[in-house]
């Protein structure tokens, strides 16, 4: 699986593209049809605790899966971006095997 990453309004940081590509071969390994995934960092000026955005866009057959998270730091949004990518692929994976 390819994976492209997007700094929006940020500077690109290689401990943070490592960490994502670390928790998406989780993906990777259960899901071997995947095919491609757009990841795109954005940090949202806001009065509150959150603002770090996290937002993926996964390519596979059939229609593309998104998820997009906003947390207290990039981590935690990349961590609660893929949890809800792979429910949307359970199920997905689901829908596969039913026919």
């Amino acid at each position: 699986m390819t994976i492209n990453f997007q700094y929006v309004n940020l500077d690109t940081s290689e401990a943070l593209t490592a960490f994502t590509t670390e928790k998406l071969q989780s993906l990777i390994k259960k899901y071997d049809w995947l095919i491609n995934c757009d990841v795109q960092f954005k940090k949202e000026h806001s009065t509150k605790e959150e603002g770090y955005i996290c937002s993926m866009e996964l390519s596979l057959p059939g229609p593309r899966i998104y998820a997009i998270s906003n947390e207290k730091n990039f981590e935690a949004s990349v961590k609660e971006t893929i949890n809800d990518l792979e429910k949307q692929l359970k199920k997905r994976k689901h829908t596969f095997s039913v026919k």
